[in-house]
């Protein structure tokens, strides 16, 4: 049921609500302040007990809660961007491990290929270097449904990879002995 403080609240929501909007528009990117005025809003209901009793009083105090939501948007704004200046910085110190991007197309088009939830398997276990229990978690599935899918898709990329070699044999055949296969890059290790 809803009392009074929340039926003022709603009042004054609706009553304010474009000159909030265009205060935040203001203030930040257009494309924002539509975000911004829903956060002031969600502000405002977690605090609906701090309402003034006054329509003016309130009306500030919206204005108020919209304030602190912009200064806490720019201070989150300046935060990711220094975070991207750092991580451009390191990323700049660190020699390029990865390979060029036409390297092991067939194995990246195999993975591809493969059901979504096997594919993403494959690449947290061998392109993100999670183990298949860790791998699972990720995905939400029990550990040894992972491992099953693992093992089917390593069958199917083998299959894809090399089309001569015979299906029964995937299923016995260990990777170990395929060093020299594209398919060790992505069916080999991290288990």
């Amino acid at each position: 049921m809803i009392g009074s403080r929340e039926r003022s609240l709603r009042a004054a929501l609706e009553n304010s609500a474009v000159d909030l909007l265009s205060y935040l528009r203001r203030r930040t990117d257009a494309d924002e302040a539509p975000d911004l005025l829903g956060e002031t809003f969600v502000v405002a209901w977690r605090r609906v007990d701090d309402l003034p009793d006054d329509a003016e009083g309130t009306r500030m105090w919206l204005f108020g809660i919209a304030r602190v939501v912009v200064l806490n948007h720019a201070r989150g704004v300046r935060r990711r961007w220094a975070l991207a200046d750092r991580l451009r910085g390191h990323a700049a110190l660190m020699p390029a491990t990865a390979p060029p991007a036409d390297e092991h197309t067939a194995v990246r088009d195999a993975v591809a290929r493969l059901e979504p939830d096997m594919a993403e398997l494959v690449r947290l276990v061998h392109w993100d270097g999670f183990t298949i229990a860790d791998a699972a978690r990720v995905i939400g599935v029990p550990a040894s449904t992972a491992r099953s899918r693992y093992q089917r898709a390593k069958e199917l990329l083998r299959s894809a990879l090399d089309p001569t070699q015979d299906p029964d044999a995937c299923r016995t055949s260990s990777l170990a002995g395929q060093s020299g296969s594209s398919v060790a890059v992505v069916a080999g290790g991290n288990q």
